[in-house]
């Protein structure tokens, strides 16, 4: 009997393509771009506008005449399977006429996909951290702490499953300017 994959709609991943402008309102920007909701929450002391998108694409696999693996990107068109890899984009564009510092980018993992450990691309000067407690708390390294048959309890590197967020900390972002980051989760 053969097994049927169901396809897992975007709706249910989260926001894939997400466009905001945002003036900022406290001291240290934060743009959460989702909680799996498509939201997107900025602050900052000054009134400065900051374009945000979050954008996915489907990676594809296909072979050369030669026989060696070619990587394309594709966006996103409504379905992707389990095994399937999506490459999430974010990105903030700093529209004002000002140098914003302290830039905080919160990047969801989207329910039914796992983070691709060592996914990362972000510009050099920037500090990544995950959340696997759905971004309420974050570190470079998140741990879990395990009970061991004799009692113990033992803390060992989060697994893959566990990750809900990335957060990217950008020190600033200059005038006219645009940050961009990427990460890639795979559908389960």
């Amino acid at each position: 009997m053969k097994h049927l994959m169901k396809p897992l709609y975007l709706a249910r991943l989260g926001a894939f393509a997400l466009t905001l402008v945002v003036p900022f309102v406290s001291q240290i920007p934060v743009i959460n771009l989702g909680s799996n909701t498509g939201t997107a929450v900025a602050q900052n002391n000054r009134k400065e506008a900051v374009k945000l998108r979050l954008e996915g694409e489907k990676q594809v696999k296909s072979q050369d005449n030669q026989g060696r693996t070619k990587v394309t990107w594709q966006a996103l068109t409504g379905k992707v399977q389990p095994g399937d890899v999506v490459r999430y984009t974010l990105i903030a564009e700093n529209q004002s006429d000002r140098q914003i510092k302290n830039l905080v980018l919160n990047g969801p993992v989207p329910r039914g996909t796992v983070l691709v450990l060592q996914s990362v691309q972000a510009p050099d000067n920037t500090q990544i951290s995950y959340s696997i407690d759905g971004g309420k708390s974050f570190a470079a390294n998140p741990t879990i702490t395990v009970k061991l048959p004799n009692g113990k309890s033992e803390t060992k590197p989060a697994p893959a499953t566990a990750y809900t967020h990335i957060r990217v900390q950008v020190p600033s972002v200059s005038a006219k300017s645009t940050v961009k980051a990427t990460y890639q989760t795979q559908v389960q």
